[in-house]
């Protein structure tokens, strides 16, 4: 079925890159690279503290076409992580509502800053489900009840398949210490299936899962160069092309 999809203007392939947790150096690095190279991004944001006046530089990356989306209020991750056992919560030890909960209080104070924000969804470490053994459940049906996507992990190599994807758990490839020839690389091999290829980044130049400005400008390079080829877009555009793809066709998934 991919094998027929076809992308905007003929292209070949799309790819979106999405930024997670509202790292400075993405309002002061990554920003004005994709500003000038001209592509537009999708940042997930955990709103806690003073959400207000931490979402008021968001907000002005979002008056220039960049997605804000939502990561969570609190970042739940799995209790095996150390950071997260200190965390007033983490997933073994959630419920279902307990994660609705959570991320409905970010849906809200998002949307209350930046109206058209909180469209689409990125999955704390990428983990899906609360709880634990028997009582493990996914928590992917709440996400799909309030967002129009969403972002999880995917094995490397491998886009997401337009017409067959879910949308609601949608592949990625962390980009963390890649180099641009690797992204690149991954780039090239997604549009001969013509798929989806998004990229997860964290800090750049910052962080324990960086990327360097050299490589990012080298990617975003090689993405300018290649723009009758690639199309770059954040998450909730493609996913609506997508949906209207899949609409006409008569698939319902």
């Amino acid at each position: 079925m991919t094998e027929s999809f076809e992308w905007p203007d003929g292209k070949k392939v799309a790819v979106s890159l999405t930024f997670d947790d509202g790292l400075p150096s993405q309002l002061n690095i990554a920003v004005p690279l994709l500003e000038k190279f001209g592509f537009k991004a999708t940042f997930y944001i955990n709103p806690r503290g003073d959400y207000r006046s931490l979402l008021k530089p968001w907000k002005e990356a979002a008056d220039h076409g960049h997605e804000i989306g939502n990561h969570t209020l609190t970042h739940p991750c799995s209790c095996n992580f150390q950071f997260a056992r200190i965390a007033v919560k983490c997933l073994e030890k959630m419920t279902l509502e307990d994660v609705r909960a959570d991320i409905m209080e970010a849906h809200r104070r998002i949307r209350e800053v930046i109206p058209n924000g909180s469209r689409t969804f990125a999955y704390p470490c990428y983990e899906t489900a609360v709880g634990r053994g028997l009582s493990k459940r996914s928590y992917v049906p709440i996400v799909a009840e309030i967002f129009l996507a969403a972002r999880g992990w995917g094995e490397l190599g491998y886009p997401n398949s337009p017409l067959v994807c879910d949308l609601h758990e949608l592949w990625s490839w962390p980009a963390h210490r890649m180099s641009f020839e690797e992204m690149i690389g991954l780039t090239i091999r997604a549009s001969y299936e013509s798929g989806w290829a998004i990229y997860t980044f964290h800090g750049v130049n910052e962080g324990h899962l960086p990327v360097s400005d050299h490589d990012l400008i080298g990617f975003l390079r090689f993405l300018k160069d290649n723009e009758d080829k690639v199309w770059v877009a954040p998450v909730c555009e493609v996913a609506e092309y997508i949906v209207e793809v899949r609409s006409k066709l008569g698939l319902r998934f």
